[in-house]
């Protein structure tokens, strides 16, 4: 849970969480703000980002990432991220007008939400920052 949502767990406590309640998917959405303009703004920087991110939460990347920039509109024109993992995806929206950036990681192997944050905060030159997290089950 995030703070729109809840309190968050710790790494620890998701991490036990989804091993003990044997969940079947773990997302962490991450809502950044006030980043590196210049960082959301190259396609070459996002595309090493998916590779970054994939290797510093053990995650194996299926292929390579999909970097594209579109939108008609200032409020959403910007470049969307897609990476496939073997165990789910990584994606992100980075809204260039704004300067904010929308991460999911999502997977059915473990990670730690908190630390995965941090990382992506850092590596955009955020100010701002929000997480929130999801356990996928039925």
């Amino acid at each position: 849970m995030g703070p729109k949502s809840g309190p968050l767990l710790s790494d620890e406590e998701a991490i036990e969480k989804y091993n003990k309640e044997k969940q079947w998917g773990l997302l962490c959405s991450i809502d950044l703000g006030e980043c590196d303009h210049e960082k959301i703004s190259s396609k070459e920087y996002i595309t090493q980002f998916a590779i970054d991110l994939a290797k510093e939460i053990d995650m194996k990347r299926y292929g390579e990432p999909y970097v594209v920039f579109f939108g008609d509109e200032p409020k959403v024109q910007g470049y969307s991220m897609v990476q496939l993992i073997e165990t789910s995806c990584l994606s992100g929206h980075f809204a260039e007008d704004t300067d904010r950036a929308f991460i999911d990681v999502f997977s059915c192997k473990e990670f730690p939400p908190k630390k995965t944050a941090e990382y992506v905060q850092k590596y955009f030159g955020a100010k701002k920052m929000e997480y929130s997290v999801s356990f996928r089950n039925i």
